[in-house]
């Protein structure tokens, strides 16, 4: 069972649809329920194509895009060659074309931030993540014949995010944050 990837993609529209496959697969693999893989995916599509549309590629002319599965935490990250400008959420107007993105990462997420390494801009986000107990062959709660549980039963789900969950840095590197208000 797999819970983490490093992805190398071509700096193209086409590898937002291969991210999302892979994680998708991935995930759903590992015994994540359906509704955390959809959030999951729609995440990645958000960063990755905000790395297409405004960030350089990577030296190699690729982005990074990486997951990580520990415990009930799941980690996405897309890294680019950075920009002039810093990522950040746009107003998002219902007028406007775009600058919805990243509002739709912080609403799906626990929080999300941004990190600078050499040479790399690292956009990440954190979800929570409950998995299905059955394995490969587990139903997720979206195709069951089930009654939906009880979200108290659950109560880790209806915690706040923890405030320090990096330590204030990662991989020896300062971050930046934000979470939904």
């Amino acid at each position: 069972m797999r819970a983490s990837s490093v992805v190398l993609l071509p700096h193209a529209p086409s590898s937002v649809a291969v991210a999302r496959k892979r994680l998708s697969s991935e995930l759903a693999a590992s015994g994540v329920y359906e509704s955390i893989v959809d959030d999951a995916s729609v995440i990645v599509s958000e960063l990755i194509s905000n790395a297409l549309r405004h960030a350089r590629p990577l030296p190699s002319g690729q982005v990074k895009v990486c997951w990580l599965c520990r415990g009930d935490v799941l980690e996405l990250e897309v890294s680019d060659g950075g920009a002039m400008t810093e990522p950040r959420r746009g107003p998002g107007t219902l007028s406007s074309l775009g600058g919805r993105g990243l509002g739709i990462v912080e609403a799906l997420s626990e929080g999300w931030g941004v990190r600078h390494d050499e040479g790399a801009t690292t956009v990440w986000a954190v979800l929570r993540t409950r998995r299905s107990s059955g394995g490969d062959e587990a139903v997720s709660p979206a195709h069951s014949n089930g009654v939906v549980p009880d979200l108290s039963d659950f109560p880790d789900l209806l915690d706040e995010p923890e405030d320090d969950l990096y330590g204030g840095s990662r991989n020896g590197v300062a971050s930046s944050r934000a979470y939904p208000a």
